[in-house]
């Protein structure tokens, strides 16, 4: 066994082949940390642990949840998915959505999501409590390069989310979703906070009231 595999460095990227990545990885089958590779790094990420981190989790799919359901788009959420181009790319976003006629293209019973064979998402979303500035980069780049439609990243600490769309493997900031048209992601925001003083359940109705008045 490599040193890599017996110290299992995590939150950084490390040089290795597609190889010894697969087979660390599925040394970890047990393990509920999160695994991403691209040009030849790897990371590893534990889960986390934080009570902020699970909430922001929870709120954000609930509200483009609730979104979709709203205005008819249809929607499938996936949480902590690992997408895969073999022996180039890996990752597992904490939240994923594949929207519209997408919404059915991924079979069930699917364990990896082999992006050889199925699109990207149309929205990726990472929640970012200790690895915010990696997910403004790196994880940016990868998302970009797998043809992902939209990008969000979850600033836990500021209660904030930076937003992008992408197209021709770039990227740009944007204050309304354009995969789910007439979402702002200032009313995400404001839920994110109000998350902090009341129940969720309150968040909700509070989102409901805000989807609602969007189409009066």
């Amino acid at each position: 066994m490599s040193d890599l595999q017996t110290q299992l460095p995590t939150d950084t990227w490390i040089y290795t082949s597609w190889e010894e990545y697969e087979q660390i990885v599925t040394n970890l089958l047990d393990e509920k940390g999160k695994s991403y590779y691209y040009k030849g790094y790897m990371r590893l990420e534990m889960p986390p642990v934080s009570f902020d981190h699970g909430q922001d989790h929870v709120v954000i799919i609930f509200a483009v949840t609730l979104f979709a359901t709203l205005k008819g788009i249809q929607a499938r959420g996936l949480d902590t998915t690992t997408f895969r181009k073999t022996g180039v790319q890996d990752c597992q976003p904490d939240v994923a959505y594949y929207l519209r006629e997408r919404a059915q293209v991924i079979p069930a019973g699917t364990g990896i999501v082999k992006l050889d064979r199925y699109p990207a998402p149309d929205l990726v979303i990472e929640i970012a409590k200790t690895s915010l500035l990696d997910d403004l980069g790196t994880k940016r780049s990868l998302y970009e390069e797998l043809g992902v439609a939209e990008y969000w990243v979850v600033d836990v600490k500021n209660a904030q989310i930076i937003a992008y769309a992408i197209a021709d493997q770039g990227s740009k900031r944007i204050q309304e979703s354009q995969v789910l048209p007439g979402l702002a992601i200032a009313i995400l925001e404001e839920a994110l906070r109000q998350s902090r003083e009341m129940s969720q359940s309150e968040v909700g109705t509070w989102l409901l009231s805000q989807f609602q008045q969007k189409e009066d």
